[in-house]
């Protein structure tokens, strides 16, 4: 098997993990209610120049190969569909995604001005093919207001007609990471018309856990009917978790790092829960269990990440 098929396994079982964590004293703190006064949110734009700092500080990031053998549908789709990828960091989601399947089209958008620079320049080196006319980055916060009207308006909200996908034309030349209108878009006089798939990789877990059920809806509200939501996230009891201080609680199972950025450990019990409130049908649902070794220290480590598939009713 290539390298791809190392990154999603079952080389632990998660309830074993589970008992021996919960039965170890000085792991108490991480599963014990949370009874502190949380403190005050930053506000958006420090959540921006939080996030801005940590792609400084992480200025490489690897290729998630490993994506397409997890969601084939991205390889299986029809030409000229559309991903939203929400949190898109500096590009490794979407260019296995552009590799994989010619004619693609990826919206991407972040808070951070550095990863939207650092992903739109991994894109560009990547020799990838046609790639001005597939990939479209723009600044969002999707945690505190709902997607721009350009990618799904209120009419195509409340009908999502479907409509073949019209490529883009050849004459398209602007890759101004802000897109801001509709004038190079050639689906709909008002908007894309909504997109086949938007996928949440290691996105979510860093918003707010209250703030999480309206980006859900939000991106519900922008698939089209049978759409797939793609989702991958840090799961309960992930090493990195775990080497979390209790100071650094700031909720039940929610931690805010040194650096201002904040990262939730989902259980499948609260995802299942946040997507089929929103309306969406579960697919898959389950836990990945890696066990890898650090290069340097030769420690062995346990991540646990949760994956899923939810889809839009038709």
């Amino acid at each position: 098997m290539g390298r791809e098929a190392e990154y999603f396994s079952k080389d632990f079982d998660w309830e074993k993990l589970k008992q021996e964590v919960e039965s170890n004293p000085s792991l108490s703190c991480h599963f014990q209610p949370f009874d502190s006064i949380p403190p005050s949110l930053p506000s958006p734009s420090q959540d921006s120049q939080a996030w801005n700092q940590f792609h400084i500080r992480h200025s490489t990031g690897r290729e998630r190969r490993y994506l397409l053998k997890e969601f084939p549908e991205l390889l299986s789709c029809d030409e000229y569909s559309k991903v939203l990828e929400v949190g898109c960091g500096n590009g490794s989601t979407a260019l296995p995604i552009l590799r994989g399947r010619d004619n693609i089209i990826i919206y991407a958008c972040d808070c951070s001005n550095e990863a939207l620079e650092r992903a739109n320049k991994m894109i560009e080196v990547s020799n990838v093919g046609s790639v001005a006319h597939r990939f479209h980055l723009f600044h969002y916060d999707f945690s505190t207001i709902g997607f721009p009207k350009w990618l799904a308006c209120d009419s195509c909200k409340g009908n999502f007609l479907q409509k073949q996908h019209d490529q883009f034309s050849d004459a398209e030349e602007n890759k101004d990471i802000s897109l801001n209108n509709s004038s190079s878009l050639r689906e709909s006089n008002c908007c894309t018309g909504g997109v086949d798939f938007v996928t949440l990789i290691f996105t979510l877990s860093a918003a707010p856990l209250h703030r999480m059920p309206a980006v859900i809806r939000e991106c519900f509200s922008v698939l089209k009917p049978g759409g797939l939501l793609l989702f991958r996230d840090y799961g309960l009891y992930d090493m990195t978790m775990l080497r979390f201080e209790p100071d650094k609680r700031v909720g039940f199972r929610e931690y805010m790092r040194s650096d201002g950025t904040r990262s939730y450990f989902f259980c499948t019990d609260t995802v299942r829960d946040l997507f089929t409130g929103s309306g969406f049908n579960e697919l898959e649902l389950e836990y990945c269990c890696v066990k890898s070794t650090n290069r340097r220290t030769g420690k062995s480590m346990r991540r646990v990440w949760v994956h899923g598939k939810f889809q839009k009713p038709f």
